[in-house]
């Protein structure tokens, strides 16, 4: 089979396409045929060894996929539409290849009509909004949450997810992205350039909201965790290398808490639980994406490269989408 992979830690130039043995699974495994993958930022880590984990070489990059089983396992029959997103980690094989080997547990049915691009685009971020929203900053219903970068690809997920869930949601983010965060439920959606956007969470929220997840990569806590109700919840996300100022006495004395989690670590149960979310919300057509442009499975590098701002082209909002 066709491959995108390493054998050793590196840059992105450092990706072969070749062939490598089609794998065999293993007595908890499918063997799925890939139709589509997508490029998270956290593959970029795992292949440059920022993110510490084991890494067998030749060692196929990529997390998530939606494809056919070939080979039956558990209740997944042959033939039947799946998907996964938390494969090229802990010593799994990735996804960027003609077929992978899927632990049972971690594969999902794909949804009956679903396209294999519409999904692939929003299986890291969607898992990713669900572990922060439900799992960690435990969202109910009529709470407000705040998302700085509500346009990107997590932002958006959470806005969608947070807002099927009763959830009242505040978007900041570039006045471009402003109808894009409308369609996906925001309430309000606030202007990131306006120096009066601060005022008008304050009017809209004047309590206080109950989660705030800054998407954007800025973390000005000294900002926001006055804007947070008694109680509430900061959900953080990250690059390897951001470092934040934060405000303890505001913290500590609000009963605020900070979440930091990464969907890597996340167990088999909390990925079903995500998984279970959406597909409910790919099912119904509420859980969408952007995709930026679809590649080849050959142009992997280009992918890592792209996401690493290393090259020009294929601007603009979306996901990175490849075919093999």
């Amino acid at each position: 089979m066709t491959a995108a992979y390493i054998t050793a830690l590196g840059g992105a130039d450092d990706i072969r396409i070749g062939p490598l043995p089609r794998p065999v699974p293993g007595p908890d495994e499918a063997l799925v045929r890939v139709e589509a993958v997508a490029a998270n930022h956290v593959d970029t880590f795992v292949r440059s060894g920022a993110y510490a984990t084991e890494v067998p070489f030749p060692f196929v990059v990529g997390r998530d996929l939606v494809g056919t089983v070939e080979t039956p396992a558990g209740t997944f029959a042959r033939g039947e539409r799946v998907w996964c997103n938390s494969l090229g980690h802990d010593g799994r094989q990735g996804s960027f290849a003609q077929y992978a080997a899927v632990p049972v547990d971690r594969l999902y049915p794909l949804p009956a009509g679903v396209d294999q691009v519409a999904a692939v685009a929003v299986l890291h971020t969607a898992g990713t909004a669900h572990l922060g929203l439900f799992r960690d900053a435990r969202l109910r219903p009529g709470e407000t949450v705040l998302v700085e970068g509500a346009g990107g690809g997590v932002g958006s997920a959470v806005v969608q997810l947070a807002t099927a869930a009763g959830a009242r949601v505040i978007a900041v983010d570039r006045a471009e992205n402003a109808e894009w965060c409308r369609s996906c439920g925001a309430d309000q959606v606030l202007d990131r350039a306006d120096p009066e956007a601060l005022a008008a969470v304050r009017r809209l929220a004047p309590d206080g909201v109950d989660v705030a997840w800054d998407c954007s990569g800025h973390h000005d806590f000294e900002t926001t965790i006055p804007l947070l109700a008694r109680g509430g919840r900061v959900v953080l996300m990250a690059g390897m290398g951001a470092r934040a100022v934060l405000p303890v006495g505001a913290v500590y004395t609000r009963d605020i808490s900070l979440h930091g989690f990464a969907i890597s670590n996340a167990s088999a149960a909390d990925l079903a639980a995500a998984a279970g979310t959406i597909n409910r919300e790919l099912a119904s057509g509420r859980l969408r994406g952007r995709v930026r442009v679809e590649l080849p499975l050959t142009e992997a590098a280009r992918a890592h490269r792209l996401l690493e701002g290393r090259e020009g082209g294929a601007g603009g909002p979306g996901r990175i989408v490849l075919i093999p």
